[in-house]
């Protein structure tokens, strides 16, 4: 490790680039060890490929996650509503708490990243979500799964100075005071500091605005596997009164901007043409992409579905997805105009390659990831040690889920697999009791009527067959 203010650093969070050509057996490999944060590095031995998984109660599917995961019932406890987040609790995490509201908590299964078995807990309301990245990642499992890279955990603070009289000369007399501000910023969290975090570098630009030329300082700012926002809003407010005296002006805003983008998390992987439906379908993604990378409109829905992973693994973390979420569309529109966030190829084997790129701030120190029980029983379901290897794993399935959708998009369109998973939600919906939900389902997608009034009438019929 060479000095943290070196800056421009690219870590590997994965093995090589080229560690993905050759194909292994799905059912065959073998099972990954890994080092768990909640058992003070014991080895916890996972696989995440459960088959049939979807064919069992929820208590039961519970009890095989986690006998997968190498953990106990207890361990996962919080994830029932009966054991988890708690009114008074909620109390102390938000303002004027009146009550709670339940998203569902699914677990995405033959995720394997970076070498390592993930189960991936996701919340989300939306159905097919979870079997969609499921399914991607099974396909990619014959190719080794998803393989990372990462920038770092670096974070940028934004100080505003109003009123420069020479604003050029403003932002040299700041370069100048380097390696004063980094210290002074460091003296305000010497924890980070003692842990290899804190301060590595600033940087100063004049920016043209309606209400005249301002003075933008960056402060950035090694925030380890903390999300970041209160270490470097401290800092930039700790740093806001000597950069006015600097400047001989005043400053505004001190705060980080979401806009991460010296924390980006790159994933790839490789998807057999086979296993997809074929060189047609591959030839399609192929274009389907295209699309999504020459046109806002497509782009927008594009990134909507990798955002329908992302966001979810998030939640289910307890780390801010309004963060997450600002920060990859703002990363989506830095050419100046909006493009989808992945793109696919078809490489000299005729696969194809899916390449990913966001910024993903999350933490696993900190806020609601500590704070919710929920969240800390998602963290240890997902084994992640570190906060790179939790962005590794969200981008994995972000790149997962957008393959599900661009692949339903380029053979049978959207609605047919959506629409047969979203009938249970249908069914409920128009009044299905817990023991009548399936039967009312299988019916109205049997007859291809997949609407809340077939539902009622179906409902209807089944009750009074019954009576």
């Amino acid at each position: 490790m060479g000095d943290r203010r070196s800056g421009g650093v690219i870590r590997c969070v994965g093995g090589p680039y080229a560690a993905t050509g050759s194909r292994l057996s799905v059912e065959g490999t073998p099972r990954s060890t890994r080092r768990h944060p909640a058992r003070e590095g014991a080895p916890v031995t996972t696989n995440s490929r459960l088959p049939g998984l979807r064919d069992h109660e929820p208590l039961d599917r519970r009890a095989r996650v986690a006998e997968a995961a190498g953990l106990s019932a207890d361990d996962l406890a919080a994830l029932d509503p009966r054991d988890g987040l708690s009114l008074s609790q909620a109390d102390h995490l938000v303002e004027n708490v009146v009550g709670l509201i339940g998203i569902p908590v699914g677990v995405a299964t033959n995720f394997r990243v970076d070498g390592v078995d993930r189960l991936v807990p996701m919340a989300t309301e939306e159905p097919s979500v979870v079997a969609a990245a499921s399914n991607a990642a099974r396909i990619a499992r014959e190719t080794g799964g998803f393989f990372t890279s990462s920038t770092g955990d670096v974070m940028i603070a934004q100080v505003q100075v109003l009123d420069a009289v020479d604003p050029e000369g403003t932002c040299l007399r700041l370069l100048e005071a380097r390696d004063e501000l980094l210290a002074l910023a460091d003296a305000q969290d010497p924890m980070l500091v003692s842990l290899g975090g804190g301060a590595v570098d600033v940087s100063v630009r004049t920016l043209a605005t309606r209400a005249g030329v301002q003075v933008i300082l960056h402060l950035h700012v090694d925030v380890r596997d903390a999300m970041g926002a209160n270490a470097v809003n401290t800092m930039a407010e700790a740093l806001a009164p000597r950069i006015a005296e600097i400047a001989g002006a005043r400053t505004l805003l001190r705060i980080l901007t979401n806009k991460a983008e010296l924390r980006l998390t790159r994933a790839r992987a490789v998807f057999p043409a086979d296993l997809l439906g074929g060189p047609r379908v591959v030839a399609d993604i192929v274009a389907a992409s295209a699309f999504a990378e020459a046109d806002a409109y497509r782009a927008a829905t594009h990134n909507k579905g990798i955002m329908n992973g992302i966001s979810a693994v998030v939640l289910a973390t307890g780390n801010d997805t309004r963060a997450v979420e600002a920060g990859c569309h703002s990363h989506a529109a830095r050419s100046g105009a909006y493009r989808a966030l992945s793109r696919f190829e078809q490489n000299a084997d005729g696969d194809l390659v899916g390449t990913l790129e966001v910024p993903l701030a999350v933490g696993l120190v900190g806020g609601a990831t500590r704070a919710h029980p929920a969240a800390r029983a998602a963290v240890q379901l997902l084994g992640v040690g570190s906060a790179r290897e939790l962005a590794a794993a969200i981008a994995a399935v972000g790149l997962a889920q957008n393959l599900a959708a661009c692949r339903a998009l380029a053979a049978e369109g959207i609605q047919r697999g959506h629409m047969t998973l979203h009938a249970r939600t249908i069914a409920a919906s128009a009044g299905a009791a817990v023991d009548e939900v399936a039967a009312v389902a299988a019916r109205i997608v049997a007859e291809g009527r997949i609407r809340v009034e077939d539902a009622r009438e179906v409902l209807a019929e089944l009750r009074g067959a019954s009576s």
